[in-house]
């Protein structure tokens, strides 16, 4: 079967030949019709993410949309190593799976189905987000960011505030249930002042998809704030500026702040896959937005190095 192959670390995927799968007991054997390009993809390619085994060759893709054997169309993530999602065919374990609404078709599923559940478990496994909290979300403009604002509204936040870099994409937020927007224009002291006023009325959540130098300033102007009633439960999500900070020691211990991650180990796949589930359940009815661009998966060596922070790739097959 054609798959989108990593034969060594550190290499971009090539469009190849691979064995055909054979499930076990416990398994399902899922024929493949899309399968999004996402971050921990792109990491687990190269060898960086956490959770690559550094066994090659392996099939690229952590999840993706599909068909059972009796024609039940399901979303799945984690295929069985060294099978990923970006294959004609691939085998999951049967708790991996999840049967998609109708009315929502495979290529959407696939793109909105993993950014989604990252924030929707983050704020409901790792920060119990409660009805009316307030929510900030740190880089906010890009695919996963958009759908955060969306699904903290969904979730029950009271008030969304949202941050990033580009201020014509950051505007646009509003539409999409973003109350307060924060361009990050400035640095260093400047962006902590921008930031003092809104942890000065309240915020109870902060997602970061960014890292680096925003999240220094955040956490710095939580503690400058002084609320200490009820913690301020900060989520690490993803590290798009950079993948360390510099952080004074006095602002964890000078303040309630509760500093968590959310991701493959801090959630298990049976909450991720419930997380995936709920997004996917609420997609249609509550108009959740993700801009896609499908293309066909034997372009995947041409096309794998092509960003967009603003489209999701979905590989057909």
């Amino acid at each position: 079967m054609k798959a989108a192959l990593v034969l060594k670390a550190g290499q971009a995927p090539v469009y190849g030949d691979f064995p055909a799968p054979d499930p076990t007991e416990g398994e399902h054997l899922i024929t493949v019709t899309a399968a999004s390009l996402n971050h921990v993809t792109r990491g687990m390619a190269s060898g960086a993410h956490y959770s690559t085994s550094g066994h090659e060759p392996f099939i690229v893709g952590i999840d993706g949309v599909g068909r059972l054997a009796d024609g039940r169309r399901v979303y799945f993530i984690l295929p069985t190593a060294p099978y990923g999602s970006m294959a004609e065919q691939t085998k999951v374990a049967a708790s991996h799976c999840v049967t998609l609404p109708d009315e929502l078709d495979d290529v959407t599923a696939a793109a909105i189905a993993n950014p989604g559940m990252s924030s929707w478990a983050a704020l409901q496994e790792r920060a119990k987000l409660q009805a009316g909290e307030t929510v900030l979300i740190n880089g906010a403009t890009g695919a996963s960011g958009r759908l955060a604002v969306q699904i903290a509204k969904h979730l029950g936040a009271g008030k969304v505030i949202a941050t990033g870099r580009n201020t014509e994409a950051l505007r646009a937020l509003t539409a999409l249930g973003a109350d307060v927007t924060i361009p990050l224009v400035e640095d260093g002291e400047a962006l902590e002042k921008a930031f003092l006023e809104p942890f000065h009325e309240g915020i109870d959540v902060v997602l970061d998809y960014l890292w680096g130098p925003s999240m220094e300033r955040l956490l710095i102007a939580a503690t400058r704030a002084g609320k200490d009633e009820m913690p301020i439960r900060f989520v690490q999500i993803g590290s798009v500026s950079a993948f360390n900070i510099s952080l004074p020691s006095p602002v964890l211990r000078s303040s309630a702040i509760q500093l968590m991650g959310s991701g493959i180990g801090s959630v298990s796949p049976a909450h991720f896959l419930k997380a995936a589930e709920g997004v996917l359940q609420a997609a249609v009815p509550e108009k959740f937005e993700i801009a896609t661009t499908a293309v066909p998966l034997a372009t995947i060596e041409s096309v794998w190095a092509t960003e967009s922070d603003r489209s999701r790739t979905v590989f057909v097959v």
